[in-house]
């Protein structure tokens, strides 16, 4: 007796009170309660099979009793059960058919949007390729006009060079311009009067050997 007393004596925990505000407290106590027990499974609810309007109705019934038939006696319980299978086929064929124009309806939507979709895409892509060609064109352009100035930089250093190892010459071995004109003149009348004057110098001079 003591051990069933012992096992109906369980100490429950207190549970904490959880005030559910908003939709996010409501999603954070239901994670609380799974993961209290993780190993228990979890029954996942199947998707409910689509049923049949009317199963034992067939699609195209050939003998179709009157309103009038039956009318007053026992049959009109047939009459009424046809009746109303008849409508629900009806409904059943109406609805299964405005359920196909609207899958077809959508379908045709999402090939008009995924096909407008591949346009703006092959727009957009030719745009992006012609503006990387154009990209690639600058490029190549200024690398040309970056390698003409190097090319005359290294021609002019080339050029620099080769006049710096050409050797300078003397002052002393270029021939000397002679003035022209008047400097050839200007000799002419010296030598001209140097000998007149010494004639006149001779004949001044006293002649010694006369007067001894």
């Amino acid at each position: 007796m003591a051990d069933t007393t012992e096992k109906k004596k369980k100490v429950r925990e207190p549970k904490e009170v959880v005030v559910v505000k908003n939709t996010y407290d409501y999603q954070r106590m239901k994670l609380d309660r799974l993961m209290r027990n993780p190993e228990k499974p979890v029954q996942l609810p199947e998707r409910p099979k689509e049923k049949k309007a009317v199963p034992d109705t067939p699609d195209f019934v050939r003998n179709v009793m009157g309103s009038s038939a039956g009318a007053g006696s026992g049959e009109f319980h047939v009459y009424r059960h046809i009746r109303r299978r008849e409508y629900a086929r009806q409904k059943h064929i109406q609805i299964m058919s405005e359920k196909d124009k609207k899958d077809e309806d959508f379908r045709q939507k999402l090939e008009n949007n995924q096909r407008q979709a591949e346009e703006r895409t092959a727009k957009k892509r030719a745009k992006r390729l012609k503006k990387k060609e154009l990209m690639k064109a600058m490029g190549k352009k200024q690398k040309k006009d970056a390698s003409r100035p190097s090319q005359q930089e290294t021609s002019s250093s080339s050029e620099t060079s080769d006049t710096e190892d050409e050797p300078e010459e003397d002052p002393k071995d270029k021939p000397e311009d002679k003035p022209e004109g008047k400097p050839e003149d200007k000799y002419e009348d010296k030598s001209e009067g140097k000998p007149e004057d010494k004639s006149e110098d001779k004949n001044c001079t006293p002649n010694t050997t006369e007067i001894q």
